[in-house]
């Protein structure tokens, strides 16, 4: 009787519909508007959307069943160009065939018809109005994902807009009896936000929420953490490394097991061949843009330019000046041309003097003298100082190194920037 008993426990099986189910999450959060690294030094050279492809190629290999998704938080609108760099980067996303990409307010800066017009898997779960779905559902092996995006009414740059006008809801209550529907089909629910955690446990519904993925930190992940059976996730920002979670999923969604890895995307990753095309038009037309500007710019000139450049400089700073030139600054204008980026505004202006300034550089044509990082890149134009036989200041006399320095060397272009260590590079 004793062997017959252990005979049949060993038989015994779990039902299918209550066995783990295995998945494997790969998420991003902010992108910031860098479709590239800049590739100023080392530690900026991180990431990229051609080396984001050929990763999620490599990983779709092993992992055909793999979720994608972005939290948003993919454009930028500072500069005149960014709008072109920002059509680029939505073509580049599609290219990823992403499951579910979140809207932030930062990518409507261009209206909800731009984003609109790129084929992408775009969610805000409270937008008012059919402009975007409220969810994407995604199945694989065995896992269904659902992805839903909150979009804080408090962060809309429409300010005190009245309620009915606004372009999001604020209704809470309805975002929860979506989240429990899904929940109640099994399905793992995926929250993302730009709130911070404590704001997000203060404002949202949280009860029916397997994964909740935070507002970006600054370029690197955080560790995940279990908040009462929910897997909160602060991806990093900028594009410099991808994070995925192997999860083992129950039959009612939760999260019972999770294993979380970084992947950080420096030169070595290389890039993917297939983006080769779209990184060529995307070159193509930013120069063109360009040139388009160096012409308007040439047409509008007039007068005398607030600038000297540094040869007038050397009349009376001759030390100063044979310091300049022995340092990386005396032809940083040359290395853009060495990476084929002189064409590039995002980087002309940190290589010349007085880009995008009312006399200031065009193109190496028609102001030479105003190639690389020169004197008035860092003490101001001088035209004035100079004709007063140096009665009058430059602008940025009076300003202390670390803030000239950091126009240029901030955490974008030179993460590892020290005054300390640098200076003594170009000490004059």
């Amino acid at each position: 009787m004793l062997m017959l008993v252990a005979l049949l426990s060993s038989c015994v099986t779990v039902p299918e519909s209550d066995a783990p189910r295995q998945a494997m999450l790969v998420y991003s959060g902010n992108l910031d508007g860098e479709l590239e690294p800049c590739g100023c030094s080392e530690f900026g050279n991180q990431g990229g959307i051609k080396r984001r492809v050929k990763m999620i190629d490599e990983l779709r290999a092993s992992n055909p069943d793999l979720f994608l998704i972005s939290a948003g938080g993919l454009l930028i609108s500072e500069l005149p160009q960014d709008r072109l760099t920002s059509d680029y980067i939505l073509k580049g996303m599609a290219a990823l065939s992403y499951d579910a990409i979140g809207v932030q307010w930062r990518d409507l800066a261009f209206g909800a018809s731009f984003l609109q017009s790129h084929a992408l898997p775009l969610v805000v779960s409270n937008w008012r109005g059919e402009g975007f779905p409220a969810m994407r559902k995604s199945h694989r092996g065995g896992v269904t994902l659902s992805y839903f995006q909150w979009l804080d009414p408090a962060q809309s740059p429409q300010g005190e807009m009245k309620r009915e006008y606004a372009s999001v809801s604020d209704d809470v209550a309805q975002l929860d009896a979506r989240l429990k529907a899904a929940r109640d089909r099994g399905e793992v629910t995926l929250l993302a936000t730009t709130l911070s955690l404590a704001e997000a446990q203060q404002q949202l519904p949280l009860e029916h929420v397997s994964i909740l993925i935070i507002e970006s930190n600054y370029e690197h992940y955080k560790t995940p953490v279990m908040i009462d059976n929910m897997l909160v996730l602060q991806p990093g920002s900028r594009g410099m490394r991808l994070a995925s979670v192997d999860l083992e999923v129950d039959k009612k969604g939760s999260i019972t097991q999770w294993q979380h890895k970084v992947t950080p995307l420096p030169p070595t990753v290389g890039d993917a061949p297939r983006m080769a095309a779209w990184y060529e038009r995307y070159n193509r037309d930013v120069k063109a843009a360009y040139q388009k500007s160096v012409a308007l710019r040439k047409a509008q000139q007039s007068g005398s330019s607030p600038f000297v450049g540094a040869q007038v400089c050397q009349a009376c700073h001759q030390a100063e000046h044979k310091a300049w030139v022995k340092s990386r600054h005396s032809d940083a204008f040359y290395t853009l041309q060495d990476v084929n980026k002189a064409f590039d505004p995002n980087c002309i202006i940190c290589h010349t003097v007085g880009f995008n300034r009312d006399g200031g550089f065009i193109d190496p044509e028609s102001t030479p003298a105003l190639m690389h990082v020169q004197c008035e890149s860092c003490h101001g134009a001088a035209r004035a100082h100079v004709e007063s036989s140096g009665q009058v200041p430059v602008e940025q006399t009076r300003k202390p190194k670390h803030e000239v320095c950091t126009q240029c060397h901030n955490a974008t272009h030179s993460p590892q920037f020290s005054v300390a260590r640098y200076w003594p590079k170009i000490r004059h």
